[in-house]
């Protein structure tokens, strides 16, 4: 199971897990990556901080970046790159997905081949 983050991304991920923790005895956070149904294409990314993993959530260490991934929804981002992009008209973070048949324009949304829409393995 792999998920990679750009320099840009774990740069980014830092300074909002560093801001979130202000308390340098509370516990680490880190970043939780799933999908949902939803979305203008079937699945929806979902990233939120989280010092609390879902007891069967994968886990993977990047440099100081921790990624906690929903066992669900791992084999459909299972190969993903996240980035993070500035810009004028657009910015923000930007998944990279191997797994994406179609993507919609916002990019937070999409579509794999030959699964239904629940955010379940596929076969």
């Amino acid at each position: 199971m792999t998920i990679t983050l750009t320099e840009k991304a774990e740069l980014k991920l830092q300074g909002f897990l560093l801001g979130s923790n202000p308390n340098t005895n509370a516990p680490t956070k880190g970043i939780r990556v799933s999908v949902k149904d939803g979305g203008c294409s079937g699945y929806e990314y979902g990233m939120d901080i989280t010092s609390k993993p879902q007891p069967d959530d994968l886990i993977v260490q990047q440099n100081q970046v921790t990624i906690y991934i929903d066992a669900k929804s791992a084999p459909l981002l299972d190969g993903m790159v996240i980035d993070f992009i500035e810009g004028v008209m657009e910015s923000g973070f930007k998944f990279i997905n191997p797994n994406a048949t179609s993507t919609c324009s916002c990019g937070k949304s999409f579509e794999a081949g030959g699964c239904p829409s629940a955010g379940t393995p596929c076969n």
